[in-house]
């Protein structure tokens, strides 16, 4: 892995978003939008995502047909992490309490209200991705959406009974920037009012781009991990790290922080021996995202520290003596890991916090995917005493020009 300086560390924003890769998903957008189905379809033939004359969508009795033969061993690992997601949901839903409280000539307050329909992108081409169809589905459904629908390429029978337990009602196979168009604008299955998951960076571009027509989370691009590791660090697990998420794909971000050459150097045997092991095409997927991460030898706290607000990482671990202070003193990262023991891929297959996170700098401003992204925080007010609110905004009514915003609070004075 290359060395680099703090001042050479590359823009978050860079790593998504690039100008051809926009404007493909735009013309896919587009083509979805006006064509409808056949047009669906037609991009999924095109990338070989079906065969002519397969099924494009498939409904819940479909789904219900993949769970019900799943190996019994496979039935209970997936409940078993279904319920640890559902767990964390189901508190952090607990935190989020409705809202009254007295104002000025009455109350005011928030109710959380769930959305009716949302649509949980489930990536799939080139590893299935089963965790993905919980991950999305389950927060969904503690939140209280009514109608799940999951979309993803070449789903596999484990990812497609997944989505029948997460609550799916249907699950359309077709992936990319077709998919979320299709999930935007109702193309072969019913339009949603949220779009979540994560994606490579044509499903990361069509979420931008669709963002008002559909809700969505922050992008969640290609995988990132930064390391964080000082010298009681052991060498072999942050190269295990590191490789475990550049096999998910060639654009994979892996990246490591640390405070000596001696430490880097020792990850870098370690990463050389694991490597040699790894099989195909894991090994090659790997080597490819190895090549094109980073290691950043920080002269101390400080600089390593900047450092990650730099990066703006989607995972970040410390693998360092104090762990908890460090993330109390750390910004942006979009799930942070603490600990020798805490291994960033324990997140990844239902620990409980959810694995769809920001990437390309995102976690600056957003978090990963929860319950809070199927919910609308709606405001109410209830005022039965105009005249302790009429004079104040009337006159602020009149201080911006608008006469009749005016006259309408001063009326309620006469009127009621």
């Amino acid at each position: 892995m290359r060395r680099i300086s703090l001042a050479e560390i590359p823009p978050p924003s860079g790593r998504l978003f690039a100008p051809d890769v926009e404007e493909k998903a735009a013309t896919i957008i587009a083509e979805v939008r006006e064509g409808g189905v056949k047009a669906l379809r037609r991009w999924a033939e095109r990338l070989g995502e079906l065969k002519p004359g397969e099924d494009l969508f498939f409904d819940r009795k479909q789904l219900e047909a993949y769970w019900e033969t799943l190996d019994p061993s496979l039935k209970k690992l997936l409940e078993t992490v279904k319920k640890r997601i559902a767990d964390f949901a189901a508190a952090q839903r607990s935190c989020l309490s409705d809202l009254s409280m007295p104002v000025a000539g009455g109350s005011a307050g928030h109710r959380f209200i769930p959305v009716k329909r949302a649509g949980c992108y489930v990536p799939g081409g080139r590893y299935p991705l089963p965790s993905t169809a919980l991950m999305t589905t389950v927060p969904a459904a503690v939140a209280g959406v009514e109608e799940i629908y999951c979309a993803g390429p070449k789903p596999d029978p484990v990812s497609l009974a997944a989505a029948y337990l997460g609550g799916a009602r249907g699950f359309l196979r077709c992936g990319g920037a077709q998919a979320i168009a299709a999930m935007a604008f109702g193309v072969g299955l019913p339009g949603c009012d949220v779009v979540v998951g994560p994606g490579g960076r044509f499903v990361a571009s069509a979420k931008r781009q669709l963002f008002g027509t559909v809700g969505t989370e922050a992008p969640a691009g290609p995988s990132e991990l930064l390391i964080i590791a000082d010298g009681q660090a052991n060498p072999a697990l942050a190269a295990a790290d590191l490789i475990a998420q550049a096999e998910h794909d060639p654009e994979a971000f892996p990246a490591l922080i640390c405070r000596s050459e001696a430490f880097a150097r020792d990850v870098e045997k370690a990463l050389a021996a694991a490597l040699q092991s790894l099989p195909e095409p894991n090994r090659s997927t790997a080597f490819a995202s190895l090549a094109k991460g980073w290691i950043l030898v920080a002269a101390d706290d400080a600089m390593a520290k900047e450092g990650v607000e730099r990066c703006a990482p989607e995972h970040l671990e410390l693998l360092v003596a104090s762990p908890e202070a460090w993330e109390k003193s750390i910004r942006c990262a979009g799930a942070v890991f603490l600990g020798q023991g805490s291994a960033e891929v324990f997140g990844d297959y239902g620990a409980g916090p959810n694995h769809s996170l920001p990437t390309a700098g995102a976690s600056r401003f957003a978090a990963g995917l929860s319950v809070l992204h199927f919910l609308k925080a709606r405001t109410w007010l209830t005022i039965d005493q105009p005249s302790l609110l009429s004079t104040d905004t009337a006159a602020f009514a009149r201080l911006e020009g608008l006469e009749g915003h005016a006259r309408a609070a001063e009326i309620r004075e006469r009127c009621l």
